[in-house]
Formats: C-alpha cells, sequence, structure tokens
C-alpha cells in the first residue's frame, strides 16, 4: 500500500537527526577531550587527551586522573606523553620586585622579595652580593638570610628568577643594606648535645653533636680531649688526630661565640681507638655521598673538606675518553679550580691520602646524569677501560669506583672489565653502583644483570630514590617520591633479589639536589630504621625486618654542604647507632 507523502517526509527526517546524533557522539568526546588545560598544576583532574604545558614542552595525558605533587609529566610516562613539535620555552621570568630588609644583627641580613612571573613556572631565585652568587632558592622561597657578615657595613645585594629551561630573568633593583654595630656580647652559648661517634681507627677518632644557640651567633667549637683542646672548628664534626691505638680517651665540646664566651661542656664521650693501623674495613652500616668535580650551585669544596662522617666519597665524575675507545680520563675541573682559588691535581691527591687515613674509601665514579663509557664492543674497548681506569686509581690513589650509568650499558663487557679492574687492583677493591629507582622494578634489568655478575665484589648499591614520580613497591601499590613509604616500600621490593648488607637508601640532600623525591634527614632515619628493626614506619611496613640494611647515600656532599651538612650530621650518627 502506498504510503503519504507526509508520512515519508518524517521518516526521512528522523533518519537525518540520528545520523547527525550518531555524528556528534563520534566527535564530541574528542572535542572535549582535546581541551588545552594550560600549565601543568597538581592536584587538578586531567580526562583522556588533555593536553598541557610543563617546562616548555606539551604533554597530552593517556588516562583520566586527578595529578598529585611528584606526577609531573615527564615523571609519569604512564599518564603522559610528549607532543613532539612542541615549542621550547624561551620567555625568561620577569625580573624579581620589592626586594626588602626583614631584619638585621651585627652579622646578618634578612632580606624578602616579591615573587616573579613566568610563562611556565619560576623554579628558583639566584641570589647575588654584589657580582658573587650567594645561594639558589626554590621557586617557593622568598626570603634569604646572609650570615657571617661584619658589623657596621654595607652589603649590595640583588635576585634573579629562573625557570625550568633554564632562562633567567634580569636582575632585580639592587638593595644596599648595612649590619647593625656589634654590642657587648656577655651572654654564653647553650651546652653542644648528642655528643656522638661517627668513626675511628687506630690513630683517630671522628666525632658530631647537636648545634649550640647563642644571643648573637655560635661562631665555632673547641673539642677537649680530657682537658686538652684537641680541635677547634666552625662545623658540628670534627676529627681528633694523633692518638694511640688501642687507647681509651674522654672527650668534650664547648661553644664559642664571636664575643670569645664559651658554653659549658658537652657531656663526655669515651671512645677506645681500634687496635691496628691502616685504612681498615668499611663500617657495617655506611654513609656514602657524591664529591662533585664541577660547579653547578652548590657550596664548592676541596675534598679535605669533606665532614668525618661520609665513610665512602665518591669522586664524580670520570669522563669518556673519545680518542681511546673504551677508555676514560679524569682531572680537576678547570672551573672547580678556580673557584676554590687554584685546586689541582696534586691537592686532590693529598686530599685523597688524608682521608684514606682516617679509614675512608674514595672512590672514581663512571656517569651521571649525562656520562657515559663505550663498552659497546669487546676489544679493545674493554682492555682501554681496565688500562685507563687502573691508572687514573694508580694515579689519585682511589680505592675502586662506582657504576652511576643512567644512559643504559652493556651488561657482558662491564662485567668483564670490572672483573679485570678488581683483579689488577686486589681484594681491597671498592665496587659500588647508584641505579635509579626504575632501575630496580624488577630481577630483569640490566642493573640486576651486572649485580648478579659482580655480587661476590659489590660493597654496596645505593639506588636512587629521587626524580622518580610514582613507583610500585613491593605490594603493587603505587607510592610517590619524597616521602617514608615511598622509601620503605621501593626499598623492600628490591630487597627480593639484593642482599641488605649490599643495600643503601640514596636521596638528595636539598630540595635544590634533585627535581623531586627530597625528604628530610629525620624521615632517612625513620625509613632506615623501619627497615632494620620495625620501627618509626610510615603506613607501609616491610614483610621483614632487616638489621643488616647497609646504609644511606646522597647526592652529593657538595648540597648538603649547603644546609651545613644537616644530612651527615643526623644520619652518620643513626647508622653509628644501629646494632
Amino acid at each position: 500500500m502506498k504510503q503519504p507523502a507526509n508520512r515519508n517526509r518524517k521518516v526521512h527526517k528522523v533518519i537525518a537527526l540520528l545520523l547527525i546524533a550518531a555524528l556528534l557522539i563520534t566527535l564530541i568526546p574528542s572535542l572535549v577531550s582535546a581541551a588545552d588545560r594550560g600549565a601543568w598544576t597538581p592536584n587538578t583532574a586531567y580526562a583522556t587527551n588533555d593536553t598541557v604545558t610543563y617546562s616548555g614542552q606539551t604533554y597530552q595525558c593517556l588516562q583520566g586522573h586527578t595529578s598529585l605533587t611528584g606526577w609531573e609529566p615527564p615523571n609519569v610516562p604512564a599518564l603522559w606523553k610528549a607532543v613532539s613539535g612542541s615549542p621550547a620555552d624561551t620567555a625568561a621570568p620577569s625580573a624579581p620586585t620589592n626586594l626588602r630588609v626583614t631584619a638585621t644583627t651585627s652579622t646578618s641580613i634578612a632580606i624578602a622579595w616579591n615573587a616573579s612571573t613566568d610563562n611556565v613556572a619560576v623554579t628558583g631565585y639566584d641570589v647575588y652580593r654584589g657580582a658573587t652568587l650567594l645561594t639558589t632558592v626554590s621557586g617557593s622561597t622568598l626570603a634569604y638570610t646572609n650570615t657571617g657578615l661584619t658589623a657596621s657595613t654595607s652589603y649590595s645585594y640583588s635576585i634573579k628568577a629562573k625557570d625550568a629551561a633554564g632562562n633567567v630573568s634580569a636582575a632585580s633593583s639592587t638593595l644596599t643594606a648595612s649590619t647593625s654595630a656589634a654590642t657587648g656580647d656577655t651572654q654564653v652559648p647553650t651546652t653542644p648535645t648528642n655528643l656522638a661517634l661517627t668513626g675511628k681507627t687506630s690513630s683517630s677518632v671522628s666525632l658530631s653533636w647537636s648545634g649550640s644557640t647563642d644571643n648573637v651567633a655560635v661562631t665555632g667549637y673547641v673539642v677537649y680531649n680530657g682537658s686538652a683542646v684537641a680541635a677547634n672548628v666552625t662545623t658540628t664534626s670534627a676529627t681528633v688526630t694523633g692518638l694511640a691505638a688501642s687507647t681509651a680517651y674522654s672527650f668534650t665540646v664547648k661553644a664559642k661565640d664571636a664575643a670569645g664566651n664559651l658554653s659549658a661542656a658537652s657531656a663526655a664521650l669515651s671512645v677506645t681507638t681500634s687496635a691496628t693501623t691502616g685504612s681498615g674495613t668499611l663500617p657495617k652500616h655506611t654513609l656514602t655521598g657524591y664529591w662533585q668535580n664541577f660547579v653547578n650551585g652548590a657550596t664548592n669544596l676541596k675534598l679535605s673538606a669533606v665532614p668525618n662522617q661520609y665513610d665512602i666519597i665518591v669522586v664524580s665524575f670520570a669522563e669518556m675518553d673519545a680518542a681511546n675507545p673504551g677508555g676514560v680520563t679524569f682531572g680537576v675541573d678547570s672551573s672547580l679550580s678556580t673557584a676554590l682559588g687554584g685546586y689541582t691535581n696534586a691537592n686532590l691527591i693529598s686530599d685523597i691520602a688524608a682521608k684514606k687515613a682516617l679509614g675512608k674509601k674514595v672512590i672514581l665514579s663512571i656517569g651521571g646524569e649525562k656520562g657515559n663509557i663505550n663498552l659497546n664492543a669487546a676489544s679493545p674497548n674493554v682492555t682501554n677501560f681496565v688500562n685507563s681506569m687502573y691508572g687514573l686509581i694508580t694515579q689519585f690513589g682511589f680505592d675502586g669506583i662506582d657504576i652511576d650509568l643512567e644512559n643504559g650499558m652493556n651488561v657482558a663487557n662491564l662485567t668483564t672489565a670490572v672483573r679485570q679492574l678488581q683483579q689488577k687492583v686486589g681484594s681491597s677493591f671498592i665496587l659500588t653502583m647508584a641505579p635509579q629507582t626504575i632501575d630496580m622494578q624488577n630481577e630483569n634489568t640490566s642493573y640486576m644483570q651486572l649485580y648478579k655478575n659482580l655480587k661476590d665484589i659489590t660493597s654496596v648499591i645505593n639506588v636512587q630514590y629521587y626524580n622518580s614520580g610514582c613507583m610500585l613497591g613491593r605490594d603493587g601499590k603505587c607510592y610517590s617520591q619524597g616521602t617514608i613509604d615511598f622509601l620503605t616500600a621501593l626499598t623492600d621490593l628490591t630487597l627480593q633479589w639484593v642482599a641488605p648488607s649490599q643495600l643503601g637508601i640514596g636521596v638528595p640532600a636539598t630540595t635544590s639536589a634533585a627535581g623531586g623525591g627530597y625528604v628530610s634527614p629525620t624521615v632517612v632515619n625513620n625509613s632506615l630504621g623501619c627497615l632494620a628493626s620495625g620501627t618509626n614506619c610510615g603506613s607501609y611496613k616491610p614483610v621483614a625486618k632487616y638489621p643488616d640494611i647497609r646504609g644511606a647515600m646522597t647526592w652529593s656532599i657538595n648540597w648538603d654542604g649547603s644546609s651545613n651538612f644537616a644530612l651527615a650530621n643526623t644520619v652518620k650518627p643513626f647508622l653509628a647507632a644501629l646494632p
């Protein structure tokens, strides 16, 4: 039967509407999900295909989530992918404004300023006194106190902002400020506390203590061996040398200020020196630190200035010898030499010998963030590596090597090279490794293969628990860096495959030392206590207790120096107290 014409028209309209609806259903999600969300921020809900910018790079969201600090796009490839062709960040931040004095004493000036703006985000501020860079503070810090100044003296300051791409703003307006006049100080400092043993040999004792306070400022400490002055130092640690083997000594410490006032003596600490001479062996629980052979904003240090709390000093880094495949080179960096007033290879050699005489181990690291070695071929590369590295060990007096290869490795050739080098050096050879967190996520990674090949001569693996984002723990949950649960859960995971006596916790010494993952030295101690004895844990509880856990590592000794060695002064006494 023939249908009415108007009914045919209605059917056609319905079909057309259905086709349009289907098309919209297909298009709308892509239109919505492709939203440009601007700069990435934490604690924000993102949908699949959203785009954000971070450090001048554009990223596309792979799966919907609410962001957290530590989940920055470069750190979590499971959540974000970089969009190729996105523009680099070339715009400098605005200059800081309103630089002002907030407090002065006869020895210090405190300043503050208003935040700068940037098309991505300000990551830090460089503080200058005249033309000298004093320090770099994080982007959230808008104040700085310059200490150790002279009374009744004028100083000029300026600030520059910088962003993640390395762009630096123009300098702020210059601020001139003066310290106050010195006054008659008759108040003595408080008594030093927590005097602790951090190391000893047959002829020396290393000590640390908690700092004192004063109505003006503590300028130093006097260490007494009995009633005799054994050392005058400006830090909260000291090594007393020239002692007799197998002999008991009693030590105390007093604080002093600029007026010469001395505090009461600390509680006495009795120590008996070791019975044997020589460099000795490593303690059961060790503190490892990297010494920077370059200038990057951290405190520039001669090796002699490294605190004796550090048991293993890792000199970083040897360089790849492009003219000698597989070979490496090393020498004091020219910029560092200049910054230290002409520090030479001969000075470094002398300082290494002095540290070794105190029972410390000094080793040379290969790799680093950008460094590498060429062991892609067995011949002649392995031989060149062994001969050049052994030459450096002999020349400088290194005790061994550290492997910090972050850009891949040839496991077979590296295994052969390290074995041959160890045989040339002998049984005193020290071997450490510093894999990134992701390198220890399972037992089949390159670092785990290398460890299995060299387990019998490995002193310690110090895992870099920073710049990691979110990583899976032993329970399969993803833990965010910069927390005690991250340290304990990720260490517990690795302890399935690495002996506790060969595993250490690697942490940044300050917030400036890494892109993320900083925890306070107290949290480091809590994580070590949790792993060793099950105490002071966070929400994550390890499946077992590991009393033989080897210790801790920090990047770097130089960054630790920028905080008056807060990490070394806190963590080493805790390690020394572990059974």
